[in-house]
């Protein structure tokens, strides 16, 4: 399995440097992985995460659509602004979902963190669709789901996705400046366009 979770990081991994940089390749290659990491959670009993990836799919796609609709001149997308109210019941929708989805898997399943794979699957799909609506704030979000999915995989010996998943709160904190300043890469000299 460590070849496959390899494969799956490094598409990751890819994928969401593409994100960073508003960048419409960042869903397919993101499609990839979500597959290969599907395969990867089912093996480690961490279903949640694995229902997760499948969710990452469909909102891939339709993530894939939204920015090709609101692509600047300079070939990346557009950032659009989040307001507060609705990051509050998204909030709140992301909880009852973690508490929902926590309870089925603690008491119908063997997942092995059910509560703790809940909640980060509830909030990592709230940061997605905040990504496919082109917020900067969920970087913010992907900032703290990642931080805490680092433990979780070092604690289920998926060193491979934890070494991911700190690289992506790396990843993630230039993308949040990168959105938050979304004209300042486009007019450095020397930036891939």
């Amino acid at each position: 399995m460590t070849l496959v979770e390899l494969v799956g990081a490094l598409l990751s991994a890819w994928g969401v440097w593409l994100t960073a940089r508003r960048r419409p390749w960042c869903w397919p290659v993101g499609l990839v992985s979500v597959l290969v990491y599907t395969w990867v959670f089912v093996d480690a009993k961490l279903y949640s995460d694995a229902l997760l990836q499948l969710a990452f799919a469909a909102l891939i796609v339709y993530g894939w659509y939204r920015w090709l609709q609101h692509m600047g001149a300079d070939g990346r997308v557009q950032v659009a602004p989040l307001p507060p109210q609705r990051a509050l019941l998204h909030l709140a929708i992301g909880s009852l979902g973690a508490l929902a989805l926590g309870a089925f898997m603690h008491h119908h399943t063997d997942a092995a963190l059910p509560w703790l794979d809940a909640a980060l699957t509830a909030f990592s799909l709230v940061a997605q669709w905040w990504q496919a609506k082109r917020h900067a704030a969920a970087w913010w979000l992907w900032i703290v789901v990642d931080v805490i999915y680092v433990g979780e995989y070092v604690y289920k010996h998926l060193l491979i996705t934890s070494v991911l998943y700190a690289g992506f709160v790396g990843l993630a904190i230039i993308g949040l400046r990168a959105w938050r300043h979304p004209d300042e890469g486009a007019t450095r000299p020397g930036n891939c366009h």
